[in-house]
């Protein structure tokens, strides 16, 4: 789960990191009463849920309460496209007005989990305000990484080599690992896949502030903490997506044209890959988990035909858990449910448990479904749809 930016300062401070005195506002004369509260130049900045706002003019400065809500009143309500909210962008409803810093330097520092070694790795680079995969491909030698075990956390002498490696002087030594240490332990409580700040910047005076900072919170830890549920916002997700968690799909907006409907998150990543092989491009991902039942599939198969650019739909389900003569179930009853009957075509794979009774079920529908043995002529069968 993703929230806002004003959202992550107030969670890392609470661990220590210091952030600009700021608070949000919803329209433009809650952000001059802000701005009248701190008193000094202010940054007013776009609250989506997306990176890049400046360069996309998602983030102004301002010089006094009047501009502040003058800038303010540009920013709230316009479309925001960058790079990272695709060309239809998002409306800005909200802004966070912050004191203006002064900067000496830009840090960057972040935490994720590391696959590879089943850990949290600590990420760092003395290139902050940039995206960090532009410095990754640039420049990876800048790049510094530190394991955190999960027994001892963030050991001392790997504060000290990031400490060295980054430059930070004697004097700022302290501030520095309290920041780290505070993001680390952040990361850990709140159940996070990733705390990010960037930029983490030295002031003139010293001082080291969080300029900006992302936090993305595990959904399967929302369960410890109630106080997050309260942090979705969303109208900044997916409407499909938001419909698919009502009923505990994992579902996955995507561009394609190919609706997906798969048990298994395997499976359904190589069935992704072989319709993309066939020249196809799928329009989702959609597990419905292996107990699925027949209102599980109906609900999935209406979630993938609420997206217009669905012109085929795929079903490929391996009858292990699930009977395949469930499914087929679920997928008729959907199919007789829609206003208009099925207007896309459709292509079944059913593979296991009841297969044989599955196929007589769905030849007995009447409706037009197309059977296919194999994932291969199935995707080759379901894009030859799409290109007539």
């Amino acid at each position: 789960m993703k929230i806002h930016e004003y959202q992550a300062k107030e969670i890392i401070a609470r661990y220590g990191v210091k952030i600009p005195k700021g608070q949000v506002a919803f329209n433009p004369q809650e952000a001059r009463k802000v701005a009248e509260t701190i008193g000094k130049k202010v940054v007013v900045k776009a609250q989506i849920h997306a990176g890049g706002r400046g360069k996309g003019g998602g983030i102004k400065t301002a010089d006094n309460p009047a501009e502040a809500e003058k800038v303010a009143g540009q920013i709230i309500g316009m479309t925001l496209v960058t790079h990272q909210t695709g060309p239809e962008g998002r409306k800005v409803k909200s802004v966070l007005v912050e004191e203006a810093s002064n900067v000496a330097r830009e840090l960057y520092i972040g935490v994720v989990v590391d696959r590879n070694t089943a850990q949290p790795v600590l990420i760092a680079s003395a290139e902050g305000g940039m995206e960090i995969e532009e410095v990754a491909k640039k420049n990876p030698e800048k790049i510094l990484r530190e394991g955190i075990s999960p027994i001892t956390g963030l050991l001392s002498f790997q504060l000290r080599r990031l400490t060295a490696a980054l430059g930070i002087t004697k004097e700022q030594t302290k501030a520095f690992a309290a920041v780290i240490q505070g993001l680390v332990n952040c990361f850990q409580k709140e159940d996070c896949t990733l705390a990010e700040i960037n930029p983490l910047i030295v002031t003139p005076e010293g001082d080291i502030m969080a300029l900006d900072a992302k936090l993305n919170l595990d959904d399967n830890g929302l369960f410890r903490h109630p106080d997050q549920v309260k942090l979705r916002d969303l109208a900044e997700e997916d409407p499909l997506e938001v419909e698919a968690s009502k009923f505990n799909l994992n579902y996955i907006h995507l561009d394609g044209n190919v609706g997906c409907m798969v048990n298994g998150a395997g499976l359904a990543m190589a069935t992704m890959d072989i319709i993309k092989y066939s020249g196809g491009e799928p329009a989702n991902f959609l597990d419905v988990g292996g107990g699925a039942s027949a209102e599980t599939i109906g609900n999935g198969f209406r979630i993938i035909l609420g997206d217009p650019k669905v012109k085929a739909i795929l079903v490929n389900i391996f009858g292990g858990i699930v009977r395949c003569d469930r499914v087929a179930t679920g997928i008729v009853q959907a199919a007789q449910s829609l206003p208009g009957g099925l207007q896309v075509p459709l292509v079944v794979r059913l593979e296991g448990t009841n297969a044989k009774e599955a196929g007589q079920i769905l030849k007995e529908s009447k409706l037009n479904i197309v059977e296919a043995k194999g994932l291969k002529a199935a995707a080759e069968k379901v894009v030859s749809f799409i290109k007539k």
